[in-house]
């Protein structure tokens, strides 16, 4: 008789000076413990961090809101102890061939789950410890393994570890929202660092032989080996972040990020439908050319779609007025697609937009956190705006608290490609998620490429 067991262990850190501030309440948040601290006149956050030997970045963690409006006198706040609240080992045990029964997923599991190379969280049960047994014996299981790094080793994780952890968390309420009485999900997951020795180990070991789908990876060293091994044994691999990769070559990859080409198609396309537009491309320097902005260039020559070159210089002197037409929209390319080179001629564009000139700037995505002034269009994946009252609300459920974090949503991303990949495993090549539109191509007879790129003009 075979047994399957699942263990999450819990580590218990102290803080030097911990003995020193038990005289403030403490209380349980997320499977650690915190101090409820009222803030006192005239002190900061930085005195506060070292007051209780934390990090500001910790205690930012817990209080969102101090991002936005910083500190109010009186108001009660959460300093993490470093203490994690021991969580209980669940063992949940099955006899083949029934399903392994599932354990409820909550934010404690979350936080301790990157803890381990590997931890098998099942995710269909919500509101019970296990699922009966009998229910079990009819549900089809399907296994799946998520791959990021996680950083856990690391004694202080990057702001990119932290994304991730909001990838995961969005990835787990995914497989709570489809879980149903036909269906079991069970997830690995995997922290790979930044580690192509791990990525082999598991390749060479039999340790993915029952997963049926893997969605994750983010560095070109690990995804080559993985996308071969996936060619191999059939399975499908889904990759959230990179386009470094040759689909032609591996007919069981699917790349969610879009290429040069297609955004520049994209663009081009908007361009062709616009009936009064004047195309300026601002020269900064041949070395900062972006290999997207070549592949722009390239993709207007094609389509015949003409431009006037301008030097940088001659903006920043205000005598660019012979590039720029009176009578169109000059829409403004740069050829770096560095934030800096835009932000230079912002100041000199708004004044030629002062004195009569329509102007809108070809933009990168990640330019909205900067909230340029002039309008834009630029090409995104995340193409899906608006309210998301129902999943916030399954969040706040889930994890008790309420989400803050930038765009693009690290945590949609996560519910949208583990969607994604199990209606790949049912056959769908599309689906209209929260924050994304999938539309899945055949690069030839290779891998798959999703074509769900937007022009949004703002």
């Amino acid at each position: 008789m075979r047994k399957f067991i699942i263990v999450i262990l819990a580590s218990l850190v102290l803080p030097a000076a911990a003995e020193e501030l038990l005289n403030y309440p403490l209380d349980t948040v997320n499977g650690e413990e915190v101090y409820r601290y009222q803030v006192e006149k005239s002190i900061g956050l930085y005195r506060i961090g070292v007051n209780f030997n934390v990090s500001q970045s910790e205690i930012i963690r817990f209080n969102p809101q101090l991002r936005e409006r910083g500190l109010h006198y009186g108001e009660i706040i959460l300093i993490p102890t470093g203490r994690k609240v021991e969580a209980k080992a669940v063992a949940v045990v099955a006899e083949e061939p029934k399903a392994v029964a599932s354990v409820a997923v909550d934010t404690a599991v979350v936080e301790t789950a990157v803890a381990v190379d590997s931890v098998v969280v099942d995710t269909a049960a919500v509101d019970s410890a296990a699922v009966d047994s009998v229910v079990a014996e009819t549900r089809r299981v399907v296994e799946l393994a998520l791959m990021l790094p996680f950083e856990s080793k690391q004694t202080k994780r990057s702001g990119n570890a932290e994304r991730m952890m909001e990838f995961y968390e969005g990835a787990l309420l995914a497989l709570r929202d489809m879980q149903n009485d036909s269906t079991l999900f069970k997830l690995r997951v995997y922290d790979t660092e930044r580690s192509e020795r791990r990525v082999n180990e598991l390749c060479d070991s039999t340790e993915l032989d029952s997963v049926q789908g893997i969605l994750g990876l983010v560095y070109p060293i690990q995804i080559e080996r993985m996308a071969a091994w996936c060619e191999s044994h059939k399975v499908p691999l889904m990759l959230p972040f990179s386009d470094d990769i040759d689909l032609k070559r591996y007919s069981h990859v699917l790349q969610f990020n879009s290429t040069d080409q297609q955004e520049a198609d994209s663009l081009c396309a908007w361009m062709v439908q616009q009936e009064n537009i004047h195309c300026v491309a601002v020269e900064v320097r041949e070395a900062d050319i972006a290999s997207s902005i070549r592949t722009l260039r390239k993709q207007m020559a094609a389509h015949e779609i003409r431009y006037t070159g301008v030097a940088l210089r001659d903006l920043m002197n205000d005598s660019a007025e012979y590039a720029l037409d009176r009578e169109k929209e000059n829409l403004i390319i740069m050829h770096s697609d560095r934030f800096q080179h835009a932000r230079m001629i912002m100041p000199h564009l708004e004044k030629l937009q002062e004195a009569g000139y329509r102007i809108r700037i070809v933009s990168q995505y990640s330019w909205q956190k900067e909230k340029p002034v002039l309008p834009q269009v630029y090409t995104s994946m995340f193409t899906i705006e608006g309210e998301h009252a129902v999943y916030d609300a399954m969040w706040s459920e889930s994890y008790k608290n309420e989400h803050v974090c930038e765009l693009p949503r690290y945590d949609l991303l996560g519910y949208d490609l583990m969607k994604a990949l199990v209606l790949r495993l049912q056959g769908e090549n599309e689906m209209n998620g929260i924050q994304s539109m999938i539309r899945w191509r055949q690069v030839g007879e290779g891998g798959w490429q999703n074509e769900g790129v937007k022009v949004v003009e703002r």
